[in-house]
């Protein structure tokens, strides 16, 4: 977390909150953000020294205004008038990050060979809801490097069930036995 994406995302979080809209932005943001990831040339334009701060801000109007809500379209606009529109993917997360906390939420990601079954990954979500006694928000990436098993990332913590994390402890082993 960067302090300036912390500090933005904090100011915006506090707002939308007190005026009940945190999820309503927090939707909006993670749709913009896969928008921005598809086209990543839209920030290269919101941040070009070529066009004006009010140029970049009219490409935000024509672009966003009646489409998504107030607060995320100043948002967007207070980002490019300060420089800091190429953070606008890590304050998305930092502000899911504060919405995580506020709302005792879990964001954990699975990293498997294969990808997890409805049922597996319903099983999975309830045993770690169970653990935690928070709601989790369980996300599954795809790493053939796995081999089998699943590695779960979450607050900063790993937990590795994976075979590939077994068989290197077997080989460490290995290398450590004196024969």
């Amino acid at each position: 977390m960067s302090e300036v994406s912390a500090a933005y995302a904090q100011g915006l979080f506090s707002l939308a909150k007190d005026e009940g809209l945190d999820e309503t932005v927090l939707t909006q943001l993670q749709i913009l953000s896969q928008s921005v990831a598809q086209e990543p040339q839209f920030l290269r334009l919101l941040s070009s020294p070529s066009l004006s701060k009010e140029e970049r801000c009219g490409i935000l109007d024509e672009s966003f205004r009646g489409k998504v809500h107030i607060f995320v379209l100043n948002f967007l606009k207070l980002l490019t008038e300060k420089g800091y529109i190429r953070s606008f993917s890590q304050c998305v997360r930092d502000y899911e990050a504060l919405y995580d906390c506020a709302h005792g939420i879990l964001a954990v990601s699975a990293a498997t060979a294969v990808p997890l079954t409805e049922e597996q990954a319903q099983r999975l979500k309830k045993k770690l809801e169970s653990l935690t006694g928070k709601t989790v928000r369980l996300t599954n990436r795809i790493d053939s490097g796995v081999l089998g098993g699943v590695r779960l990332d979450y607050d900063g913590k790993r937990i590795d069930g994976t075979v590939k994390n077994r068989l290197d402890s077997i080989r460490k082993l290995l290398d450590n036995t004196v024969l």
